[in-house]
């Protein structure tokens, strides 16, 4: 089941196929009201005091605090997040908020420099209203990791969040209402693809931020191109996670099952591509089946068990399929492998071994619970193994030498590299990916200044 139809977007129950909502997509008329209150939003927005601005979105982290649960709530109801995980990323969010507020406007102060003995200052401009193309797996955390800093820097945000997700949309919106930001500042639309295409070629869109598949990614950079406008790409992952011989296998069985199954495995940077080092392959591999045959798999509001649903009927069809695939080309099915009969729609923590470069799992993204492990002859074999692949998210690397590991992660091939650790975000360091995980850089001072105007301004240059 596509939570699309010609007309509507469909929000279903994962848990159980419940039909939630149906909402119309937004009419032309509807996107042209949403447009100009945009534009009248930044128009003030803009002349506000960074320092304002900073108090306006700390208001949007302590409103969210009040709304936690709720929040919570109807992200494990619309696309079957564990609850415990759902809080906690609530929990991020708000922090988030906090973050920026504290350390975002020192961040925007002027940079005055001398160029010749003549005075040149880099000032951070606003661009204009960003149209933000989300998705379902962080509903909440994907849309603030954004915003918040598209606002600070004094810019409007105008959200199409996921079909399947609506619920989530408009309840953000309200809690940005409830923290006093001024309409048309931060909006929501219920847009189609030809809606986001519409608004990408209207001038009072300035640039366009998406999180999505690779497909979604390159058609809208396609249009954002053709319009002269920039884009910041967050596409997919097939992550590796490389564990060498002399790793602690307590350590990197724990964070690989961790890593992997997080959010039932529907998560873009991630551990996907298991590259373990022969000598310890066969011990790793084993620990690693027990203790994801452990994870219990259920009800999301159960706060014991560790896996959900998966979000959306057809993308479970889809994982299927490529799990069988790579079956048939000579994989090993050592877990799971099986959809789950009865309502909801679960599909249960799977491994692959003895998985190679040019199987199924190994070269497509395995957006759910299925986790791929390739053996490599040495640490070289491993490195190769992982760079060789369309995506560069990030990776990971299990070994006792921080020396060799640092080593290897300048020659790693993605956005962010985690040493004895497995795939995280934090608002105080840059995310982002290289090659088919797309472009830009969220968080930190990068995320807050890819949607500036770095203007320099100099004084009695003649």
């Amino acid at each position: 089941m596509n939570p699309t139809s010609a007309t509507h977007a469909i929000s279903v129950d994962p848990a159980t196929g419940a039909h939630l909502t149906a909402m119309p997509w937004s009419s032309d008329s509807e996107i042209e009201q949403a447009l100009t209150l945009a534009a009248s939003g930044f128009a003030a927005w803009k002349r506000t005091t960074v320092a304002h601005r900073a108090q306006k979105l700390r208001n949007v982290g302590q409103a969210l605090r009040l709304r936690a649960e709720e929040m919570a709530q109807c992200i494990s109801r619309e696309m079957g997040k564990p609850i415990t995980q759902a809080r906690g990323e609530v929990a991020k969010s708000a922090s988030l908020c906090d973050w920026y507020a504290e350390h975002g406007p020192a961040m925007l102060n002027p940079e005055p420099t001398l160029v010749e003995n003549q005075q040149a200052v880099i000032e951070y401009r606003p661009l204009g209203t960003i149209l933000a193309v989300m998705p379902w797996n962080f509903p909440l955390w994907q849309v603030l990791r954004g915003a918040i800093p598209i606002l600070l820097a004094g810019n409007g945000y105008l959200l199409k969040h996921a079909p399947n997700v609506t619920g989530c949309a408009g309840l953000i919106a309200d809690i940005f209402a409830d923290a006093g930001i001024p309409e048309g500042v931060y909006g929501w639309l219920n847009a189609s693809n030809a809606g986001v295409s519409q608004m990408i070629n209207d001038a009072r869109i300035a640039a366009v931020t998406v999180t999505g598949s690779v497909r979604a990614g390159a058609a809208i950079g396609a249009q954002t191109g053709a319009a002269l406008k920039k884009c910041v790409l967050e596409l997919g992952g097939s992550d590796p996670f490389i564990v060498l011989n002399d790793a602690c296998l307590d350590l990197a069985v724990k964070a690989a099952v961790a890593g992997r199954y997080q959010n039932t495995g529907q998560v873009c940077a991630a551990a996907k591509r298991f590259i373990v080092e022969e000598g310890i392959a066969h011990e790793f591999t084993e620990r690693f089946v027990a203790a994801a045959a452990a994870l219990k798999m259920g009800n999301p509001f159960d706060e014991e068990n560790d896996l959900g649903p998966m979000a959306r009927f057809d993308l479970r069809d889809e994982l299927h399929q490529q799990v069988m695939a790579s079956v048939a080309q000579g994989a090993r099915l050592l877990l799971g492998g099986e959809k789950i009969t009865g309502e909801g729609n679960y599909y249960p923590a799977t491994v692959l071994g003895d998985v190679t470069p040019e199987m199924t799992a190994f070269r497509q993204e395995l957006f759910g619970p299925v986790a791929a492990i390739t053996v490599a002859k040495s640490a070289g074999h491993a490195l190769q193994l992982a760079n060789d692949s369309d995506f560069g998210l990030s990776a990971t690397i299990f070994t006792a030498d921080e020396t060799r590991a640092q080593e290897m992660a300048s020659q790693l091939e993605c956005g962010g590299v985690f040493i004895n650790g497995y795939s995280a975000s934090d608002a105080r360091v840059a995310f982002g990916g290289v090659k088919k995980s797309g472009f830009g850089r969220e968080l930190s001072h990068f995320g807050l200044h890819e949607f500036c105007n770095v203007q320099t301004v100099w004084k009695n240059r003649v």
